[in-house]
């Protein structure tokens, strides 16, 4: 059964804490930013070894695995947006339909093992990409394409949100 389209616009979160997460990302710095990814990966990786890791908890929410699959996917897509940041600094973000991509990638059956090294992986990409970002570089502007403007902290803060919203809602 499809999930019903989440269509918030989360940007608030860079304003005050996340009250269902408690993610406050006035916190992320420059300077945590990598290893908060970086720690968060086990905690992914034991979420993916549960055995009712497929299984959703009703007809609205996806399953763990669903959850994995798309925060694999939002590794990748925030370090193409870093990276788009760093080379122009006025850029323009493409739409992501994050529910469309679940479906066309078959999250609810993908394999908890190949989406972990996936993961891992993605992850551990996006770590070296904000590990590499230089102080100069940080207030870099993007704009998404309904006109949410990050400077590459806020974006960092933002993705981080996601990732640790994506962990409360899967109890990792």
């Amino acid at each position: 059964m499809p999930i019903i389209p989440d269509e918030k616009d989360w940007t608030w979160v860079l304003s005050r804490p996340c009250p269902e997460c408690s993610f406050d990302a006035s916190t992320a710095t420059p300077a945590t930013v990598p290893g908060s990814v970086e720690n968060m990966l086990p905690r992914w990786r034991a979420v993916l070894r549960r055995p009712e890791v497929a299984e959703r908890p009703d007809d609205r929410t996806w399953s763990a695995l669903e959850y994995a699959c798309h925060v694999r996917d939002v590794f990748t897509l925030f370090d193409q947006r870093l990276n788009l940041m760093l080379d122009d600094d006025s850029a323009q973000f493409e739409n992501w339909d994050q529910d469309r991509t679940a479906v066309e990638k078959d999250y609810a059956n993908a394999d908890p093992a190949v989406v972990s090294a996936e993961l891992t992986a993605e992850g551990t990409q996006i770590a070296e990409s904000f590990a590499g970002v230089r102080e100069a570089e940080w207030g870099r502007r993007g704009v998404r394409s309904n006109g949410s403007e990050f400077t590459v902290l806020t974006l960092a803060q933002y993705f981080l949100h996601d990732v640790v919203h994506h962990l409360h809602d899967v109890d990792g």
